[in-house]
């Protein structure tokens, strides 16, 4: 059960990695400036654009904000990023 758990969540936070890259490109923006202008470091947000980090609900709150998206739409964007369907309930 945990392996599996373990497999859905490396699911989903690639779908969060792709989903963020996808958008900080379409803005421009590097790394860099992009997290200094939201006062994070670049680690931080080079590991959630690698899917490393499980990021806290306010880190994922300030990155949709930078990237200029709700995070309604951007949670969309995520579950259209998902490669299979991915449920923790069974």
């Amino acid at each position: 059960m945990q392996a599996e758990n373990k497999k859905k969540r490396a699911i989903i936070l690639n779908a969060v990695a792709k989903t963020i890259r996808d958008l900080r490109l379409k803005t421009g923006k590097s790394i860099t400036l992009i997290s200094n202008e939201l006062n994070v470091s670049k680690s931080i947000w080079a590991d959630a654009e690698s899917g490393k980090s499980d990021l806290q609900f306010t880190t994922f709150w300030r990155i949709s904000e930078a990237l200029d998206i709700t995070p309604e739409n951007f949670i969309k964007l995520v579950k259209e990023n998902l490669t299979e369907d991915v449920t923790f309930i069974e």
